[in-house]
């Protein structure tokens, strides 16, 4: 990389110069509770008694649903909080795409999705260390969940180029319209009706029994952990929610981590999880196998000739492909449109980057 190329750091603080007591952030930020608000108003329902009783009705039918079932669909409150400021509304770091390479030579830090096969390693050398213990323990909390249609990165015999799903691949892209498809995983069996029976879809939009999907969770040390305004939308509001206490020389992969985990849509209760939302599975052989390294923010608007800027945090990606409910989905769905900030544009499937080359993937993969 160029010794000239400003890091990523210095182009966070260049862009609050005009905020003044800036303060070293540390991996362990205290943050006082702030005040709230909410940003959407699409989703604006009436509170109060109303809500309390359809919770309590809720609740009994969940009690009730019958294990090892599928189910056309199950009801959820999407109920928020009073209204309030939301003190992360707005605070997103502007830092635009660049080109990725200019004569052989890297413009900007490593990138992701990268194959997180066990054993790979990129070819882009970096000094930048991934947080290799769970988030919470180095004060990161999630600030946001969307997911991508198929997968952005590759573990071989996982997700990968053979994994199949409920359609060919060129009619899904065709069916996704203007979201890429990514890889997929190995699970699904069209002779099985719980990758193929309808689930009716009350609060995601655009999903597909049968098929993978990568879920991402940005988490923050400066996000407004443990208040209303946690979960923001777009994700960067969440991430840079106090970014005033971000200087040029805070380590930024210390302080924003994704943690992304893949998913098989299937139509059975008996994989049922009730709080998707608010981070990776861990639960046997869910978030056992995680690759740790450092990378950059993903999207259809990046690929191997335009990389993103914001580089190096760190990821935390599960190798492992998982089956879960259609109902777990719809549930994590209906808690973003019960969040104080509007989610909607983030309760369906976003398209996936393609996979990044060896020569923009970090050398730091590890276990």
């Amino acid at each position: 990389m160029r010794s000239d190329i400003l890091s990523f750091s210095a182009v966070v603080a260049a862009s609050l110069v005009a905020s003044s007591d800036l303060v070293s952030a540390s991996s362990n930020i205290e943050l006082e509770n702030e005040g709230i608000v909410n940003v959407g108003s699409l989703r604006k329902l009436k509170k109060g008694k109303k809500g309390e009783e359809g919770g309590k009705k809720i609740a009994k039918k969940a009690k009730k649903a019958k294990k090892g079932t599928t189910s056309d669909s199950m009801a959820f409150s999407t109920v928020g909080p009073p209204d309030g400021e939301n003190v992360c509304h707005e605070k997103k770091v502007e830092i635009a795409n660049v080109q990725c390479v200019i004569d052989q030579v890297n413009q900007t830090g490593e990138q992701s999705g990268t194959n997180v096969t066990e054993g790979y390693k990129g070819n882009q050398a970096t000094t930048a260390v991934p947080i290799t213990v769970p988030y919470y323990q180095k004060g990161l909390c999630p600030v946001n969940v969307h997911w991508h249609l198929g997968t952005e990165h590759l573990s071989a015999g996982e997700y990968d180029e053979t994994g199949t799903g409920p359609t060919e691949i060129a009619h899904r892209r065709k069916l996704a319209g203007k979201a890429r498809q990514g890889f997929q995983c190995n699970l699904y069996d069209d002779s099985e009706d719980m990758f193929t029976s309808h689930y009716d879809w009350k609060y995601c939009t655009d999903m597909e029994v049968g098929q993978t999907y990568e879920v991402h969770w940005p988490h923050s040390t400066i996000g407004a952990c443990g208040t209303v305004n946690q979960f923001q939308s777009p994700f960067y509001d969440g991430v840079f929610c106090y970014s005033e206490l971000l200087t040029a020389d805070t380590v930024i992969n210390e302080n924003v981590g994704v943690q992304a985990q893949i998913f098989t849509i299937v139509n059975d209760e008996d994989y049922y999880y009730p709080d998707l939302m608010r981070g990776m599975i861990v639960d046997g052989d869910f978030g056992a196998d995680v690759a740790k390294y450092t990378g950059s923010t993903t999207g259809t608007s990046r690929d191997n000739d335009v990389c993103s800027g914001y580089s190096p945090i760190t990821w935390q990606v599960d190798r492992k492909c998982h089956m879960v409910s259609a109902s777990t989905f719809d549930k994590m769905c209906a808690d973003m449109l019960s969040q104080r900030d509007d989610m909607s544009g983030d309760v369906y499937p976003h398209g996936s980057r393609a996979l990044v080359a060896d020569h923009l993937a970090a050398d730091n993969h590890s276990r």
